[in-house]
């Protein structure tokens, strides 16, 4: 008799089977007859997704059928407390699962207190937004934070709770219902890796709490913290620097050294305890039900350590988002989940699920890589490292999609490999000194006006800050009353963002970009923000600009026309729904980057972007698909035709589709 895979499908089956009587009755009582048969289907789709992970993660640890009865439970817990009206929307995802996907979809990001002040104020503010083609909100870090120094909000000490500066989760709630009524997404961050030392969790695990034991990690001594450390790469060496602080109330009392990936006040939680996991799916569940519909998934490269690693992407990562989003959805199938993994393309692809068997995990994810071959082919003025590295990835799955961007609240850190630099004959830490150099204004004649980041004077290794605009020439310009180099900062933004409109998946606005926003040093006046320049390209939206974006003859009204134009076209043109791959196009010129897009059910899509400011020429049969392709966008009207070659003009982006 061949023997029964603990985690394979029949295993799967023979405990639902068992589990099944009991968990249907339960149902019915608490959902009614039609909605628990619903909750029941919902289970058996996601019941490998669910039992598979379970015994790969805890099959040795505990018993995997008492841990699915549990989690079973809980969402089944979570689905009868959801409101009706999310569950109307639960059936509309249901028979629409890609909605993501389409053509429509565009994105904004912002803080509450920077884009309005509260949340009570948010909802008057939407009109701005839809003005935009705006239907998904991304609200940076809104959970309570610890107070004093938080990491901008990512050291969170309680997830149902709002920041009390900034509203209630009553008001978080109401403006979720207002984004549904404009027909727009909520989307928050959900901190998975750590969460604040004056988390409950973290309390109850200091005082031997048995409901808290294990939910983190301490070492007594320094012997296998320094075994760790000898392969994990610091991610803030100058003020953060090791991946362990010392806690002396860890460890009985006796002191111990505390992981802690980021900072000393973030303590990193131990996926190895299944009870961790079960708690964030509460959490997760709660808030879903609270009408968050994208979580975005801050760190999870993080969560699970092995010795003699890098401690980042280990596979029982993928095992665990697998876990929760298959039930998550079974809770709730609205709710969608976004990577925020700022990694290698190789490690990054599979958090869409592209495994040797494709699994669900994120649907969305951020292409980091693009956003940071934008900048490189602007500062090099040179597509080829662009048009290299993008021929390197590896497809997507067709059910997932890429979130593309230009600039985020983050800082930017150069994600070139140097396989890629070595394709197009150059020095990978080279040239991340040179956009250093560049960015932060060091290089001579760079028009940037960006700062480095955590510069390691051991490494030279460096990330920068700045704002979109300031980065692409647009405060230097205008400090010099510079109206040729300021025409050139307005043709960077808008040709990267021309890029992130059309390349696929949902394209992302950071609040401020669709005014030309520039650096703020106001930050420096905050005594909490003052350490950290990234505030400096998270400046208060300046409402009194935005008063002038219709105009024409303003910086704001140029670029803000120019963005609300590439949403309006791209509404129009099927073929840049998600569900198909672009692909790099050789065109005949080391300055152009060309893509194509062709969607089995709606056409194809050809875009170009020169990042050199004087004009470059491709070739016409490439671009227009040997003349069956229609312009249909262009930054300087039609392209000139010369030969059999298209003239595009320097910094100028245009695009092409079937007709």
């Amino acid at each position: 008799m061949t023997a029964v895979d603990p985690g394979g499908p029949r295993a799967a089956e023979q405990a639902w089977r068992r589990l099944r009587p009991q968990l249907a009755a339960d149902a019915e009582a608490a959902l009614g007859a039609a909605e628990a048969d619903a909750f029941l289907t919902r289970v058996e789709v996601a019941l490998v997704d669910v039992h598979a992970p379970l015994v790969a993660l805890y099959g040795q640890r505990a018993d995997p059928e008492e841990l699915l009865d549990r989690a079973l439970r809980l969402v089944l817990a979570a689905a009868a407390e959801r409101p009706a009206e999310l569950r109307v929307l639960d059936r509309r995802r249901e028979i629409d699962p890609h909605w993501f996907q389409r053509e429509r979809m565009q994105g904004y990001v912002c803080y509450v207190d920077r884009f309005c002040g509260t949340l009570g104020q948010l909802p008057a503010r939407l009109d701005h937004l839809a003005e935009l083609g705006t239907t998904y909100l991304h609200l940076m870090p809104l959970l309570r934070p610890r107070e004093g120094e938080n990491d901008g909000g990512y050291a969170v000490a309680d997830y149902r709770e709002v920041d009390p500066r900034l509203g209630t989760m009553a008001e978080l709630e109401a403006v979720a219902a207002a984004l549904r009524r404009h027909d727009m997404s909520l989307c928050i961050d959900l901190v998975l890796n750590h969460t604040a030392a004056e988390h409950p969790w973290a309390r109850g695990w200091l005082a031997g709490d048995p409901a808290y034991a294990d939910f983190y990690t301490a070492f007594p001594d320094r012997r296998l913290p320094d075994a760790y450390e000898a392969t994990i790469p610091e991610v803030f060496p100058d003020r953060a620097p090791g991946s362990f602080s010392w806690v002396p109330e860890a460890c009985g009392g006796a002191g111990g050294w505390v992981w802690t990936t980021f900072w000393s006040y973030q303590w990193d939680l131990d996926y190895a305890n299944p009870e961790v996991t079960l708690a964030m799916l509460g959490e997760i569940t709660w808030l879903a039900n609270r009408g968050v519909e994208v979580f975005r998934m801050d760190a999870i490269p993080f969560m699970w350590k092995r010795l003699g690693t890098n401690c980042q992407n280990q596979p029982e990562v993928h095992d665990l988002v697998q876990l929760l989003h298959a039930l998550t959805r079974v809770a709730a199938p609205a709710v969608v989940f976004k990577a925020e993994a700022i990694v290698a393309p190789e490690d990054l692809v599979p958090y869409l699920g592209a495994h040797t068997r494709e699994r669900p995990e994120c649907e969305l994810a951020y292409h980091n890589q693009l956003m940071v071959l934008l900048w490189s082919s602007v500062a090099a003025q040179d597509a080829r490292l662009a048009i290299a590295a993008l021929r390197r990835m590896r497809p997507i799955p067709t059910g997932a999609s890429w979130v593309t961007y230009v600039r985020g609240h983050d800082d930017i850190g150069w994600a070139v490999s140097d396989t890629d630099a070595a394709a197009i004959g150059a020095d990978g830490d080279a040239h991340r000194r040179f956009l250093n150099d560049f960015f932060s204004g060091r290089f001579p004649h760079s028009p940037a006006r960006g700062a480095l980041f955590q510069e390691n004077p051991l490494t030279g290794d460096a990330r920068i800050s700045g704002t979109a605009a300031s980065l692409c020439g647009i405060e230097s310009a205008l400090e010099k009353d510079d109206a040729a180099a300021l025409d050139r900062g307005v043709r960077r933004l808008l040709l990267m963002y021309s890029v992130a409109f059309s390349f696929g998946g949902i394209p992302l606005l950071y609040m401020g970009d669709e005014i030309g926003m520039r650096n703020d040093t106001g930050y420096l006046a905050d005594p909490e923000r003052a350490p950290d320049n990234r505030w400096m390209h998270r400046p208060p939206m300046d409402w009194t600009a935005v008063g002038r974006r219709h105009d024409p003859a303003t910086l704001e009204g140029r670029v803000f026309a120019g963005l609300r134009e590439m949403g309006e076209v791209r509404r129009a043109l099927p073929a840049l729904r998600g569900g198909a791959e672009p692909s790099v196009l050789t065109a005949g010129s080391d300055r152009v980057l060309v893509w194509r897009r062709r969607h089995p059910r709606s056409g194809s899509f050809v875009g170009l972007a020169n990042f050199a400011s004087m004009p470059a020429v491709v070739d016409a049969d490439t671009v227009t698909g040997f003349g069956t392709y229609a312009p249909v966008l262009s930054s300087d009207g039609p392209l000139e035709v010369r030969g059999r070659g298209l003239v595009v003009p320097g910094l100028g982006f245009a695009w092409y589709a079937e007709p």
